[in-house]
């Protein structure tokens, strides 16, 4: 048992940083980014490094750590791969460990009384003592029919939800500083790739689709803000799974051949084409949630993250699907690379490291 106290002052929301690596936890991998500020005036950024860093199935369960040891030489073994001098790290929470809740406040409150407001608020919403949880909150947009008021989010997590992922970032001999939301990461180096839509994407309905090990996330954003957030039980595993039946392979022996490409020719046709239509149902089932429990009518745009966004013809079968344009996240491609990243690998790991992208970018934020 790791048997350490922390006193925590991390926070969930934008904070002025120093220079940060973003550092994704996953249920199979460690994915780590080094980001630089090129041009601050342009907020152009270059790619210094990332890593992946595979881990060993059960160190994280349902989303939570279940081996601290593991999980934290897992995150050393990525530093080191990185080659940097950087200690200072920004992490996420899943979003299933944290509450959120919009409230409605009086504006131009000072910062005491607003946090006491807050805490008073919380309390109401949050099944937990306070004492129990990080809290922090952040004032979103004042109400435009009500100047008077402005709306402030607050976030929280169980105290030992954030501790456990701080004491994994402490036995890789690293310092985290920042505590985000995985969807608020995603949304972040979303930005980067929102830029190039006509426009800007305004006014344009956007689903951020994830394709995790075990769950597939949809995130849909309009106007750079959530609207709604859904988790569908499908992912990779259960591709491995299917070349496991298959070709009769063991767990560790289906992983490696579906990343390295040494399966037969029937591999193709009788596992990963069923595999991709099946996909592309449960994503428009999603979008038939979405549909029936917000106001919306359409989605835009769908946008492919995760491991399995980079499947060859995947995007095609999700367009042919949903009838809506579909594409494979980057949020590097107008970034600046150093000499240290091969392009052609980055163009295949970079749905992978939307949530690290994010976090990296945490140690910019101009408040």
């Amino acid at each position: 048992m790791f048997n350490k106290s922390f006193d925590i002052h991390l926070t969930f929301f934008s904070t002025k940083s120093p220079q940060l690596l973003g550092v994704d936890i996953s249920s199979s991998s460690v994915k780590m980014i080094e980001l630089s500020m090129v041009n601050k005036a342009e907020n152009t950024l270059r790619l210094e490094s990332y890593a992946i860093e595979p881990m060993p199935k059960e160190a994280i369960l349902d989303g939570n750590i279940n081996n601290l040891e593991v999980v934290g030489d897992s995150i050393r073994r990525a530093w080191k791969r990185m080659g940097t001098r950087v200690k200072n790290i920004a992490l996420a929470l899943p979003a299933a460990a944290v509450i959120t809740k919009i409230i409605v406040v009086p504006a131009g409150q000072r910062e005491d009384d607003l946090a006491f407001q807050v805490e008073t608020e919380a309390n109401q919403y949050i099944p937990f003592a306070l004492d129990e949880v990080n809290l922090d909150f952040q004032v979103v947009r004042a109400i435009p029919d009500h100047p008077d008021e402005v709306e402030v989010m607050i976030a929280a997590s169980r105290k030992e939800k954030v501790e456990d992922r701080v004491a994994a970032a402490f036995i890789a001999g690293l310092k985290a500083t920042v505590m985000d939301v995985e969807h608020f990461a995603a949304q972040t180096a979303f930005e980067l790739i929102e830029r190039q839509l006509p426009e800007g994407g305004k006014d344009q309905v956007i689903a951020l689709v994830d394709i995790g090990a075990s769950i597939t996330h949809l995130n849909v954003l309009y106007n750079g803000e959530f609207v709604y957030t859904r988790d569908q039980p499908f992912g990779g595993d259960q591709l491995t799974q299917e070349i496991q039946n298959q070709f009769n392979l063991t767990s560790e022996e289906a992983e490696a051949a579906k990343r390295n490409g040494s399966l037969s020719e029937n591999f193709h046709t009788e596992v990963l084409q069923p595999f991709c239509e099946t996909l592309a149902l449960e994503v428009t089932r999603a979008l038939q949630f979405f549909f029936t429990s917000t106001q919306y009518t359409q989605v835009n745009y769908i946008f492919l993250s995760g491991g399995c966004a980079v499947i060859p013809g995947l995007e095609e079968i999700v367009t042919e699907r949903t009838q809506v344009i579909t594409q494979v996240v980057n949020p590097f491609i107008n970034m600046e690379l150093s000499n240290r990243i091969a392009p052609r690998q980055l163009k295949i790991d970079a749905p992978l490291l939307m949530i690290a992208c994010g976090l990296a970018m945490r140690g910019f934020d101009p408040s």
